[in-house]
């Protein structure tokens, strides 16, 4: 463990300064695509405008014969391309793989000024977090970047998840965490071939009753992720770094992408994984907050004046801890206005007509 006097100086001489605060710009939705893919590559300057944060993946996805050609792809998207507001991000290959370092020389020394986020998947524990915070910083002096890059790691290993505490806060660096959970199910040999979402065998059943029958008891299906997600969460954060959910595998499956999103959004969750476009829209419309709920907060923080006490609104009771909780909306939702006309409008058109402007 570093000394807490030396966690925020550089960790290679001529590096920048690391962060004191990650900042809190919106990334609703995390965009893969494989900048080895042509038909993907051409599609970018039209995803820019559309998603918060734009990923190129190098890791699973991408066969081993076309990694260098992802790599290279990379490079040339993120030199040709205007990403405005937008950040870009990339999910670099596993530690233990053959690819993992000549991705990040390359990516550092040639387009370090673009990238935003680096990625890591399969985070075991700390040490992997050590091991490339070191090793950025380097680069980041070679290339003679002035700011650093963030690290963001997935958990999708048993390992990662029981020392989740340690990665969240193992560097500067960090910006958030990710819930992997096909990589995690595999790991923990989970009896699911799912890539996120529910299983129908994951479920409490009724008790016994004389008025019905065995068969017709009723059964609640229940969610595989919920205790990762919120160990997770508080994880983030106690580090102050954010927490995604990761991917839903089940393209056509809106309704449950949706749900198993809001249920993140609700838990405390800043966004989600796209795998296809139809799920960015979902991720914007989830991961925002409804117009009515920042009305509601707006109207409870002017109400609450300077924040102590207690006032009744509409026979509910509000306080210290109801403000704080209002705050966190209205304050996500003015990060998100800033950066989209049409919710901004939304916001202040519902915030006047409940506070009757």
């Amino acid at each position: 463990m570093r000394s807490p006097k030396d966690f925020f100086r550089p960790l290679a001489v001529g590096a920048p300064d690391p962060v004191r605060e990650i900042p809190p710009r919106p990334s609703r939705m995390i965009h893969f695509f494989d900048p080895g893919n042509e038909k993907m590559v051409a599609k970018v300057p039209d995803l820019v405008s559309q998603v918060d944060v734009l990923l190129g993946n190098l890791e699973d996805g991408v066969q081993a014969g076309r990694k260098e050609a992802a790599r290279a792809g990379l490079v040339r998207i993120a030199r040709d391309t205007d990403f405005g507001p937008t950040q870009l991000w990339t999910r670099v290959n596993s530690l233990d793989s053959p690819w993992a370092l000549d991705d990040l020389l390359t990516l550092v020394t040639e387009v370090g000024d673009k990238l935003d986020v680096i990625m890591m998947p399969k985070v075991e524990g700390p040490e992997d977090i050590h091991y490339a915070d070191r090793l950025l910083a380097q680069l980041e002096a070679r290339a003679g970047l002035d700011r650093p890059l963030l690290l963001h790691a997935i958990l999708e290993t048993a390992s990662g998840v029981a020392r989740v505490e340690e990665i969240a806060g193992a560097s500067p660096r960090m910006q958030g965490l990710s819930l992997g959970p096909a990589d995690l199910a595999a790991s923990r040999r989970m009896k699911t071939t799912r890539v996120g979402g529910g299983h129908p065998g994951y479920l409490v059943r009724a008790d016994p009753s004389p008025d019905i029958s065995h068969l017709d008891r009723p059964t609640a299906q229940q969610d595989l992720w919920h205790y990762t997600l919120a160990r997770m969460v508080d994880a983030c954060v106690a580090a102050g770094i954010l927490p995604y959910y990761g991917p839903f595998g089940d393209i056509g499956d809106v309704v449950g992408c949706a749900d198993q999103f809001r249920s993140a959004y609700v838990l405390g969750c800043v966004g989600a994984w796209s795998l296809h476009p139809v799920q960015i829209a979902i991720a914007r419309k989830v991961f925002s907050p409804e117009p009515a709920e920042v009305a509601w907060a707006r109207r409870v923080i002017a109400a609450m004046g300077d924040g102590t006490g207690a006032v009744m609104l509409d026979g509910k009771m509000q306080d210290d801890a109801t403000v704080r909780q209002c705050q966190v909306v209205a304050t996500l939702a003015d990060a998100l206005a800033a950066r989209d006309p049409d919710l901004a409008h939304a916001y202040d058109t519902a915030t006047k007509e409940v506070l009757g402007e």
